[in-house]
């Protein structure tokens, strides 16, 4: 195969996100590997899923959230996949895309976001800063099987993964699980969070391990506030669907026109909503910094008394009930009477005023006129109505900047990805194989799946040798002996548990464990590093694996099932 060709079925195997930045199809790819593998087909066995088919769609979606939640954590400790530098990185994709324009998107290679992240400091909210000038950290994704051995990991309890893993599994989960056709599930990266919209009732944002609807979107609480960063302060780099996907920065795209103006359409009547009383009042507990500037009016034994708003809306996080709704009076109630004045404070506005005022006028944000008099409305000493305005508006109406399909060259794929609810495992294997032909992205999942039966043995080889840093690193201080000792001793289990599938060198070494193939290969990138001029080869059988270094060979068993063959690696 050509270098090109070569590049991306390698980083088919590695999936950092930088590898799906610049090969947009490898984050289906992934997702396909997950539909693949038996992990989340198992799901369905388990309690906690019994009596779905009789659920809503959304409830469905809701049991799914709930045992991601329960068995997986966000992971980004950057150390977990080692390091590289930017040069490597750019020299690999130089066939592919420009310095700059990586720059301009990529958060490893510069990005920094809006006014948002300068003001957070990106580097040190990502931790980034610990790695000097041309150092960068892999972000490399996880399959569902990658993912679960987390569990034999120092201080891991259960599975773990970042974002776009995240994202992927909760994809695989909603379709194999709840039942979500893939045509209404829409992934979505930005240059640095991914997730999913879920084209379900009025939308629902999966976001690392939980779920956002829209009401949720404007509740105005510091998770919803969490939720809507990544939309609300970065343009969408990347949307990819069953029929295919659109990046921002390159000139074609393959996702089908229809699809992908349903998604657009969708996602803005998600991230719209009119301006009601209730909505005012979730903006202020949404914007802390203002609500200084609100007081609220409450009748104590019929007489008129006031309370900061700032105390009210402190009073929600151990109460059931809410300023923003008909059980506010249940919550001024809990407050002991010596913290309202019997007068009005000086300077601040009365929410029940504002409110009453919503009630009576229909406030359109679109509409200037209706702005202006609203403003007069917010007219306060402490506040700057305009800006508290001009921040009311983006509360209700998030833009999102997405890619624009109308500038690209769409070019559909030959054949669809055809994956249906009827379908069980089998059938999606069968289907995926059957179309690799005419479907790229359905050819790059069997890379990602670590097929070797299935796929060539080079760019597996490849991605061992040249992307497995923290093996290589933690054997550092180990003699070549000590080296091969502590990987003959490792338990003989992979963590993909099928004929033919084989782990990455570095999962090996993270999670303490592998088939003997998978070590042979651990030991090749480790001993390859330290003497590249050394020449190294894995002879695999269908029952044994042997590394040949210099002359010397040391065996192992295996269960992987693997036809006669010796792979080379210097």
């Amino acid at each position: 195969m050509n270098r090109q060709e070569l590049e991306r079925k390698s980083s088919a195997l590695t999936l950092s996100d930088m590898e799906i930045f610049v090969f947009p199809e490898l984050i289906y790819s992934l997702l396909l590997a997950n539909l693949m593998s038996p992990c989340i087909w198992r799901w369905r066995d388990e309690p906690w899923f019994a009596g779905l088919a009789a659920m809503t769609p959304y409830r469905r979606i809701v049991r799914v959230k709930q045992y991601i939640m329960d068995h997986y954590a966000f992971n980004l400790d950057l150390d977990t996949w080692g390091l590289t530098t930017k040069q490597r990185e750019l020299s690999r994709f130089s066939d592919f895309i420009d310095a700059a324009t990586l720059k301009q998107s990529n958060a490893l290679f510069g990005y920094e976001g809006d006014k948002y992240y300068f003001d957070i400091d990106i580097r040190k909210h990502f931790g980034l800063d610990k790695y000097a000038g041309d150092v960068i950290p892999y972000w490399k994704t996880e399959t569902v099987e990658a993912m679960n051995a987390f569990r034999y990991r120092e201080n891991y309890a259960g599975g773990a993964g970042e974002c776009v893993s995240l994202a992927v599994l909760y994809a695989a989960a909603l379709f194999i699980v709840a039942r979500v056709p893939l045509k209404d599930i829409f992934l979505m990266a930005t240059p640095l969070h991914s997730q999913n919209f879920v084209d379900t009732g009025e939308g629902v944002l999966t976001n690392n391990r939980r779920l956002v609807t829209k009401t949720m979107w404007y509740n105005g609480t510091a998770l919803s506030a969490q939720a809507r960063r990544a939309l609300e302060n970065e343009r969408v780099t990347l949307v990819a669907h069953e029929t295919g996907h659109v990046h921002i920065l390159f000139p074609e795209a393959t996702i089908q026109p229809q699809a992908y103006e349903r998604f657009a359409e969708r996602l803005r009547r998600f991230l719209q909503t009119g301006l009601t009383d209730e909505m005012l009042g979730n903006y202020i507990r949404h914007r802390r910094d203002i609500q200084k500037c609100f007081q609220i009016r409450y009748a104590i034994h019929g007489v008129a008394r006031y309370i900061g708003a700032e105390r009210a809306f402190a009073y929600e996080q151990d109460s059931a009930f809410k300023v923003t709704d008909a059980t506010r009076d249940k919550l001024l109630s809990e407050i002991e009477t010596e913290y309202f004045s019997c007068e009005r404070l000086p300077d601040g506005i009365v929410l029940n005023d504002l409110e009453d005022y919503l009630r009576a006028q229909k406030v359109d944000l679109n509409n200037a006129a209706d702005v202006e008099a609203l403003r007069k409305q917010f007219s306060c000493g402490c506040l700057n109505a305009a800006l508290a305005i001009e921040g009311l508006i983006r509360f209700c109406r998030t833009v999102p900047r997405i890619p624009d399909i109308r500038e690209k060259t769409v070019r559909l794929v030959q054949a669809p990805l055809g994956i249906t609810l009827d379908m069980d495992r089998e059938a999606v294997i069968a289907r995926l194989e059957a179309i690799r032909p005419q479907n790229a992205v359905a050819d790059l999942a069997f890379y990602a799946y670590r097929d070797l039966t299935r796929t060539e043995p080079e760019p597996f080889l490849r991605a061992a040798v040249e992307r497995n840093p923290v093996s290589v690193a933690g054997a550092a201080a180990l003699t070549e002996e000590q080296v091969v000792e502590r990987v003959t001793a490792m338990p003989d289990e992979s963590i993909y548990d099928e004929p033919g599938r084989l782990a990455q060198p570095d999962e090996v070494w993270n999670y303490g464990r592998g088939d003997g193939v998978e070590r042979a290969i651990l030991l090749a990138n480790i001993l390859h590093a330290r003497t590249p001029d050394k020449k190294i080869a894995v002879e695999v059988a269908s029952a044994s694996a042997k590394l040949i270094v210099n002359g010397r060979e040391i065996e192992f068993k295996s269960a992987k099932q693997l036809k006669q063959q010796v792979w080379p690696l210097a």
